[in-house]
């Protein structure tokens, strides 16, 4: 989810090297290590940490292991050349553009440690397993008695004798359960100060000298943005967004990129969301959802239109629109003045419509009558 301040967004899922500097605010003991956006500082910073390090892609996705994104270096020769593989590469679909450099640990064991938003209870659930470093759904569906799991009461709060009994249930005591339940209550004050959906280390290393952060992920719940405002940033530096989906940002339009061939724009997000619906019916596949919201003119229109022809692949447009305070007779201009090089299939009523209408058919476009005939022809064109 983003909120549109200029060409400023708040990002809500944090890169790990972000959440970490957070964790160590927080006291958690964690190695944040340094961050590079190319090769040319390297050798300075193997000159600092010393050798063998772990090059650690980041990126706002998961598998990055599997895909090649965490590498050991014991030269400094092998870590400029797998730190360049890394710079170089792309983890589903998205570019690294950045990379931390570690000191590997020594692990003797992986555990995870997490907090959720329950939805359904209204309520913050603590995760714990003895089975970290792999996804937490696997665990779940593999060995499900192995996850202890804690409802927080949300008007209380996170208490520390809840943290040192689900250490216990862990199987630790002593020096080793205190210092568990001391990350565990640390995790809970983030997630409950930072007003986040969800926070995890996965995996929480035990080491020789203790417990230590290896990874982190910090997703900030996006109804909390008018106190959260740490986490602005201009719409060129994130990560998170596809390049179509950041123009979408810059020019104040609500659009999402989804992997289809049929192009969809409607005003209004619950019509958007229809307009997908019967598109899958029909046996389509959506490309996008593109709300250009209530009140768009002409020129919302056709940047519209240029934002989702962006997209490679694109066979058909549903444009799907209910003028209230939306014009259509200004919808319709706004068709014209683009002029698509892909079909166009049109559904409007509303405000203006006989004058959209008649502006449409002179250039030569179809109107449907009813939703389900335009995504029909839509599907069909694509």
């Amino acid at each position: 989810m983003v909120s549109k301040i200029g060409v400023e967004v708040i990002i809500m899922k944090l890169l790990e090297y972000e959440a970490k500097d957070i964790f160590v605010e927080y006291g958690i003991p964690t190695s944040t290590g340094y961050v590079l956006e190319d090769v040319d500082n390297l050798k300075a910073i193997l000159y600092k940490m010393g050798l063998p390090v772990v090059l650690k892609a980041q990126v706002l996705v998961g598998g990055r292991g599997k895909a090649g994104g965490i590498k050991f270096a014991n030269t400094e020769e092998e870590a400029v050349q797998k730190a360049q593989e890394i710079l170089n590469m792309k983890i589903k679909d998205l570019p690294v553009k950045k990379l931390l450099v570690n000191k590997p640990s020594q692990i003797e064991k992986e555990l995870y440690v997490g907090f959720v938003v329950d939805r359904n209870k209204k309520k913050m659930t603590l995760l714990a397993s003895t089975e970290g470093g792999v996804d937490i759904e696997q665990v779940a569906a593999t060995a499900p008695d192995k996850i202890q799991r804690l409802d927080i009461d949300p008007i209380i709060g996170i208490q520390e004798f809840q943290c040192r009994e689900v250490a216990r249930r862990l199987g630790y005591a002593g020096k080793e359960l205190r210092s568990l339940a001391t990350i565990i209550y640390k995790l809970g004050r983030i997630m409950h100060d930072k007003d986040a959906e969800l926070i995890e280390i996965n995996p929480l290393a035990v080491t020789p000298e203790g417990f230590e952060a290896l990874d982190a992920k910090l997703i900030i719940d996006d109804n909390s943005l008018y106190r959260q405002t740490e986490f602005k940033k201009d719409v060129k530096d994130t990560q998170e967004y596809t390049d179509i989906e950041k123009s979408a940002m810059e020019a104040g339009l609500a659009y999402v990129e989804l992997d289809g061939d049929v192009g969809i724009i409607g005003c209004g997000a619950g019509l958007v969301m229809a307009s997908l619906d019967v598109v899958n019916h029909y046996g389509g596949k959506p490309a996008n959802f593109l709300d250009i919201g209530g009140g768009a003119n002409a020129e919302n229109m056709k940047k519209a239109l240029e934002i989702i022809t962006m997209k490679k692949g694109l066979k058909s447009i549903f444009i799907n629109i209910f003028g209230g305070i939306t014009r259509c007779d200004e919808i319709a201009n706004g068709i014209l003045d683009f002029k698509p090089s892909v079909p166009v299939y049109v559904r409007m009523m509303g405000t203006n419509e006989k004058e959209a209408k008649e502006i449409l058919n002179k250039a030569g476009y179809e109107l449907y009558q009813s939703m389900q005939e335009a995504a029909k022809a839509a599907v069909k064109g694509a």
